[in-house]
């Protein structure tokens, strides 16, 4: 265990920081940090001047931001991030007011990790292509969750004026979906235009079928509109422009997104590894990858990794009573990985798709059975990690049949 010469318990804020210092045969002592980083720059050298540039844990409650980002690019600091929830848990023990401020935030933190370092391990970041990886990979995700959104406000507006459009542009998200409604935002715009006009678009959009363009325009020709409310039209109609161009902006980003992933991913040490899991793809290879990292000595057994990513369930007891029930104190986005992975999987992977229908089978809904499943897939890909092994999927069929395991027969059934 490291001896550190100091420990810094740091009470984040928007504004400003609360520190609070502590070293042996020193009294302790506080202040408030701008967050500027100058300010910033200037506390790090106090400390260092202070403490001769000897290790010094900084605590602190979150495991990424700002302030990490800014202090991780010195040396002798030593960045130890902290569980909100166990931060409030030691509040309520040692104040049972649960009164509450940054400077006494700041001690709690420091009090925590000082008098039980055993619990808690300075936080050591991966390379710079798996940190650049990670934020634009969980960037991507908030982008296409605000897409999917807005996409559903779309859905939700074109039914209360324009519900047949639905039937007519498919997935809304589409190109196709946006060039309509910019051109034909109602049913009267639509229906004004020759069907000619409306065949050509269509052809220029990408539809194939003669036949499936030729019942568009049958069914625009005689459409019934839902509402002749010249207001209810004239202000939805606006509110669809908008929704549009926010999912067209959107969906160019990430698709801007995109590209940067694939450009990194191809240089990515642990490529290999990821991309060749079944139904990873290009979005969820390098987001399992990055959920892992390139550190082999992080995770030192898959366990490790099941408890941190929330895939491990809860197991409670008291008395005689026993209740098993998800984790949710865990990183959203790994956990969102692991499950996604487990979802695609079950299309390309024969023992992934008999395992889900076992769990089925047995009572499990959708969602209970691929945590099951992404249970299962940690230990294989964790084992493909520490090895350097792309994962094989006859190779781990036959460690199945070895082991005799019953997923086997039913495989071969």
């Amino acid at each position: 265990m490291v001896e550190y010469a100091a420990y810094v318990g740091w009470d984040w804020g928007q504004q400003h920081h609360a520190v609070d210092v502590a070293a042996p045969r020193e009294v302790p002592w506080q202040m408030k940090i701008e967050q500027k980083p100058e300010a910033i720059r200037a506390f790090v050298d106090q400390l260092r001047s202070r403490y001769g540039g000897a290790a010094v844990a900084v605590c602190i409650e979150q495991g990424r931001g700002a302030v990490m980002y800014a202090l991780m690019q010195y040396e002798f600091l030593h960045l130890v991030p902290i569980n909100p929830r166990a931060v409030a848990r030691y509040r309520e023990a040692v104040r049972l007011s649960g009164a509450t401020d940054d400077p006494t935030d700041a001690w709690l933190i420091r009090e925590l990790v000082q008098r039980h370092p055993e619990h808690f391990a300075a936080w050591s970041p991966d390379d710079a292509v798996t940190r650049e990886l990670r934020l634009l990979s969980e960037w991507r995700r908030k982008l296409v969750d605000q897409s999917t959104a807005t996409s559903q406000q779309l859905r939700d507006t074109l039914q209360q004026y324009f519900p047949q459009v639905l039937d007519w542009v498919g997935e809304l998200k589409s190109p196709m979906a946006a060039a309509f409604l910019e051109k034909w935002p109602t049913l009267e715009s639509v229906r004004r235009a020759r069907p000619d006009t409306v065949r050509q678009f269509y052809r220029q959009a990408g539809s194939r079928s003669a036949e499936k363009i030729e019942q568009r325009v049958e069914q625009i020709r005689v459409a019934e509109p839902l509402t002749r409310d010249a207001a209810v039209m004239a202000a939805l109609s606006v509110v669809t422009l908008c929704l549009v161009r926010q999912i067209r902006s959107l969906e160019n980003s990430i698709a801007d997104l995109d590209q940067r992933i694939a450009r990194i991913w191809a240089d990515h040490p642990d490529r290999e590894i990821f991309a060749a899991l079944p139904g990873a793809g290009p979005a969820l290879g390098p987001r399992l990858a990055v959920a892992f990292g390139t550190d082999r000595a992080k995770w030192a057994d898959a366990s490790s990794m099941q408890c941190f990513s929330g895939v491990a369930p809860v197991v409670e007891q008291s008395g005689k009573q026993r209740w098993v029930h998800a984790r949710w104190q865990c990183p959203t986005f790994v956990r969102q990985t692991f499950h996604e992975f487990a979802g695609q999987s079950i299309k390309q992977s024969a023992w992934a798709r008999t395992f889900y229908d076992q769990q089925r089978a047995r009572g499990r809904g959708h969602h209970a059975a691929l945590r099951a499943l992404a249970f299962r897939w940690i230990r294989v890909i964790h084992s493909c990690w520490k090895t350097r092994k792309p994962y094989d999927e006859a190779i781990y069929v036959d460690v199945l049949r070895h082991r005799g395991s019953p997923l086997v027969a039913s495989l071969v059934a």
